[in-house]
């Protein structure tokens, strides 16, 4: 267990290939839920993930403990909207409120245009679907995409607070 504090940062291109990695390790556990090891996060090529990255419209940010890359989160902006994708958190990390800290992150890092957020994860994620209910995110709609079914949830900014779970 490591005594280094948590820092927030942009994930740049030096640290794609460690970027690819928590990905890839991530994501195993959402691709077994699926019995799909062909999910997107984990057939992401390096060159893929660096096209990605450079991208305008694209921001990617990480959790880093030390010089550890622990949790990050791909965000991308459009016009009044915000996508969030691939949250991914170090395996060894899970559980300690990464994910948390990934999503309250992304603030920051939005454009004040940015009117609403959304994000998506598997039908069946019920952790990721608690993850975000918990930090306002409604469900809209699901589609399918291929064999998997998607949940996308959307959050109006300024309009929703973290639901107390004491009083819910």
């Amino acid at each position: 267990m490591s005594d280094a504090p948590t820092t927030i940062a942009l994930v740049d291109d030096d640290h794609a290939g460690e970027l690819l990695t928590l990905r890839r390790a991530a994501f195993v556990t959402e691709a077994q839920l699926y019995d799909d090891p062909n999910i997107p996060p984990l057939t992401q090529t390096l060159h893929e993930l660096r096209e990605d990255m450079a991208r305008e419209d694209i921001v990617t940010v990480g959790a880093w403990e030390g010089t550890r890359l622990i949790g990050s989160i791909r965000v991308e902006l459009e016009g009044q909207k915000a996508t969030l994708g691939r949250l991914a958190v170090a395996p060894d990390k899970q559980g300690r409120g990464i994910g948390t800290q990934m999503l309250v992150a992304v603030a920051p890092y939005l454009p004040p245009e940015i009117t609403e957020v959304w994000v998506f994860t598997g039908k069946d994620s019920k952790q990721n679907l608690s993850l975000y209910t918990k930090h306002g995110y409604e469900e809209q709609y699901d589609q399918a995409a291929g064999d998997l079914t998607y949940t996308y949830l959307r959050r109006v900014l300024g309009s929703v607070e973290v639901k107390d779970e004491t009083t819910a």
